[in-house]
């Protein structure tokens, strides 16, 4: 029993401790002609998907939850922030060349068809779960960009 205590201090103690190593949060303010939705346009539905379900990872301005503030799992938000931004950034989407952004609107459709994105975070923010129609939307606007490029490349 006197070990089980033990043990028990000690957890306690480095769970304690990991409290006080804070990751930095980036927030860097977007310009919102750069972002998804002042490019979609008419294709507004997209960009509200994206919006809700993409933007934590994905985006300049992550809502970060009260959890984010508990480690280890703020250092596993903060993990996964920034590699969804250097993955994808749709508060930076006109930064992107045409051919990257259909690329990406492709990619965007795959990882929400195998149900990669947004994956094991959907557990802790429900709200990010992508529905079919969700999914749909989300491919639907990849294929309409590949053939709007498909059109121009005829003109």
């Amino acid at each position: 029993m006197r070990r089980f205590k033990q043990v028990g201090v000690t957890l306690l103690l480095v769970f304690a401790a990991a409290q006080l190593v804070r990751p930095e949060r980036v927030h860097t303010p977007a310009d919102a002609s750069h972002t998804i939705p002042a490019q979609m346009g008419t294709q507004g539905a997209v960009a509200a998907i994206l919006d809700r379900s993409c933007s934590d990872c994905h985006s300049n301005n992550p809502s970060w939850p009260w959890y984010a503030e508990v480690a280890p799992v703020s250092w596993l938000m903060v993990r996964g922030a920034t590699e969804g931004r250097d993955a994808v950034n749709f508060s930076e989407w006109t930064g992107y060349p045409p051919d990257v952004q259909r690329t990406l609107l492709a990619a965007s459709c795959q990882d929400a068809t195998r149900g990669t994105m947004p994956g094991p975070y959907a557990l802790l923010r429900p709200a990010t779960k992508l529905s079919p129609q969700d999914i749909e939307t989300i491919c639907a606007a990849s294929r309409q960009a590949d053939a709007s490029a498909a059109t121009a490349g005829r003109r």
